[in-house]
C-alpha cells in the first residue's frame, strides 16, 4: 500500500501499521497534524473489507479530527486509529486492547486513544493498563456519545433556524442513518422536542428500541436516503452522500454525527446545487471530543457549556457561506485551516 501518494493522505504526520501475534491485533494509527497539541481521536474498530480501506479511512478520519478540534477551539491536535477486527465477534478483547495500548504508549503522547465506533469506554480502560495516553475513560469524562448526540442536536436546530426559519423542531419529519449509541441519544433529543423520527440502522436491537421508546418508523437500509423528510442525519460510517444516494435524496438539510459524510468534496458541491443545506460534519459532531477536553478536570457544566456553543458556531458558517455564494463544506474548511496555521 502506497502511503505518501494516497488520495486520502494530506501531509499527515505520521502514520503507524501496528500487528501483535499473540493476539491478533491489526491496527493503524494516524497523527495528522498536532499543531494544536497532542492529536487526539477515537479508536474505531470495524470489519474492513481490507488493509486498503482501513488505510483510507484513518486518513481521512484523522484529518477530520484536526478540523473538528479547530473548529471546537480546543488546543488538541488531530489523530485517530483503526482497528481491523469484528467488533460483534472479538474472541479475547483484553488481549487485543492490551496490545494497542502498548502501541499507543510506544508514541510517547503524540497520539490519544478515545472511544469510537465499535469500541466502549471499557476497551480504552484496558489499553489505559498499558499507557496514559487515552482519554474518555469512566469516573473522568466517560461516555462521549450523549455529548456528540447533543452537539448534533444542537447543530440541527441551527441548521432548521438558517434553512427553515424555524426555532423548534416540533411536527419536522428526520431520516436517521444509525441508531446505536450517538443515534440513540440524538434520536431521544429529537423525540422530545416533536420531531417524528424515520430510522435504520444494521442491527435489528437497535431499531427495536428507538421503535419502541421513540414510536420511529423502521425503514430498510437502502431507503433511508429517498425518505419524505426534512433533515437527513447520517449517524453511522462515512461517505453516505455520494453520487448514488445525492439524488435521491428529499430532504432540505443534511445534518447528522457520522464522520466524513461526504464522499468527495465536489458532492458539497452538488447539495448547494440541489438547495440542501450541509452541516459540515466535524463542526456538528465535536460534541464527543469537547466532552473529552475536560478529562483531567470535568466539570459537566462547562463541558456542556461548551458544546453547546456548536449552535453559533453552525450559523456563522451558514451565514458566511450564503454571504460568499460558497459551500458551507468550503468555508468550514477555510476556517479551520486559518486556525490551525496560526497555531503553527
Amino acid at each position: 500500500m502506497a502511503v505518501f501518494n494516497h488520495p486520502s493522505f494530506d501531509e499527515h504526520e505520521q502514520v503507524v501499521f501496528c500487528h501483535d501475534k499473540a493476539s491478533g491485533l491489526k491496527a493503524i494509527i494516524a497523527v495528522h497534524n498536532t499543531n494544536l497539541g497532542p492529536a487526539f481521536g477515537g479508536t474505531r474498530m470495524w470489519n474492513y473489507p481490507s488493509e486498503e480501506e482501513a488505510l483510507n479511512d484513518v486518513l481521512r478520519l484523522s484529518k477530520g479530527m484536526t478540523y473538528k478540534n479547530a473548529m471546537a477551539g480546543l488546543t488538541m491536535g488531530g489523530g485517530k486509529s483503526v482497528i481491523i477486527a469484528d467488533p460483534q465477534n472479538t474472541p479475547d478483547r483484553a488481549a487485543l486492547f492490551t496490545a494497542f495500548g502498548r502501541f499507543v504508549n510506544s508514541l510517547g503522547g503524540r497520539y490519544v486513544a478515545a472511544e469510537d465506533v465499535g469500541t466502549t469506554p471499557a476497551d480504552i480502560k484496558i489499553a489505559s493498563s498499558q499507557t496514559p495516553y487515552v482519554a474518555g475513560l469512566e469516573g473522568k469524562s466517560g461516555d462521549p456519545s450523549p455529548f456528540t448526540a447533543l452537539g448534533t442536536y444542537l447543530g440541527i436546530k441551527a441548521a432548521v433556524k438558517h434553512q427553515l426559519g424555524r426555532d423548534s423542531l416540533a411536527g419536522l419529519r428526520v431520516a436517521v442513518q444509525g441508531v446505536g449509541h450517538v443515534g440513540y441519544y440524538l434520536c431521544k433529543h429529537l423525540h422530545q422536542e416533536g420531531a417524528k423520527l424515520v430510522v435504520t440502522d444494521i442491527h435489528q436491537p437497535n431499531l427495536q428500541r428507538v421503535a419502541n421508546e421513540f414510536g420511529a418508523t423502521v425503514v430498510a437500509p437502502q431507503d433511508i436516503y429517498q425518505q419524505d423528510v426534512d433533515i437527513y442525519a447520517p449517524c453511522a460510517l462515512g461517505a453516505t452522500i455520494n453520487d448514488v444516494t445525492l439524488p435521491q435524496l428529499k430532504a432540505s438539510i443534511v445534518a447528522g454525527c457520522a464522520n466524513n459524510q461526504l464522499a468527495e468534496m465536489r458532492h458539497a458541491q452538488a447539495l448547494q446545487q440541489r438547495g440542501i443545506l450541509y452541516a459540515p460534519d466535524y463542526v456538528i459532531n465535536a460534541g464527543g471530543i469537547i466532552n473529552v477536553s475536560f478529562e483531567n478536570q470535568y466539570d459537566v457544566q462547562q463541558s456542556t457549556a461548551k458544546v453547546e456553543q456548536i449552535y453559533n458556531t453552525l450559523l456563522k458558517v451558514f451565514s458566511q457561506a450564503d454571504a460568499q455564494a460558497r459551500t458551507t463544506a468550503d468555508v468550514a474548511d477555510e476556517m479551520a485551516r486559518a486556525i490551525i496555521n496560526q497555531a503553527k
